[in-house]
């Protein structure tokens, strides 16, 4: 039995780690994965590295993940929580008015948001993000900065219903504390 079900925000170029464990990390805690996409369809995940020397991010080909769900079609107020991942999906995705609605809904609900490196660039595009604290990762500082929000250089930041981390390498962190604000929704004491 599913203790809720938790929206997964993938597109084009979504980063493979960044998507992959959160994913995966939610399921083995109960609760029901969901993923969307601008349409129901497969989206090629990508993975990003700086490689040594280099000042820039590389980008590779990764796995292949099928969004179930177009987010015309998600009734937000069906789900526990919503993961926004990174890469350059979100680049593409801040365009896309439903999902625009969708994350709008959860900071106006209060339900539990996580968000990793570029997914801050969804959150920013929202304007949900005014006066809040968030990590991100460092080369996406100004759009937070730009929307409101204060950055702070950690792996995990939390601040009200939104928890956020800087890239993949701070997934143990930032997932730890969104599953404890997941529990305390699904389990309210």
């Amino acid at each position: 039995m599913s203790l809720g079900k938790v929206l997964i925000v993938i597109g084009d170029a979504a980063e493979a780690l960044d998507t992959m464990y959160p994913l995966h990390r939610v399921m083995e805690e109960g609760y029901e994965a969901v993923v969307a996409g601008p349409d129901k369809r497969v989206y090629p995940l990508v993975m990003h590295e700086i490689p040594p020397g280099w000042d820039i991010t590389r980008e590779s080909p990764s796995y292949h993940l099928a969004a179930q769900i177009a987010f015309r079609d998600v009734k937000p107020e069906e789900y526990t929580g919503l993961f926004l991942t990174g890469g350059r999906a979100p680049e593409y995705l801040r365009y896309d008015q439903h999902l625009m609605a969708i994350t709008r809904h959860f900071f106006d609900t209060g339900k539990p948001v996580a968000c990793v490196c570029h997914g801050i660039e969804i959150i920013a595009a929202a304007d949900v993000i005014r006066g809040k604290r968030v990590a991100t990762v460092l080369k996406c500082r100004y759009d937070a900065e730009f929307s409101g929000a204060t950055f702070v250089n950690e792996n995990c930041v939390r601040d009200g219903n939104l928890v956020t981390g800087r890239t993949w390498h701070d997934n143990p962190h930032y997932m730890r504390e969104f599953m404890k604000m997941l529990a305390a929704v699904a389990s309210p004491s």
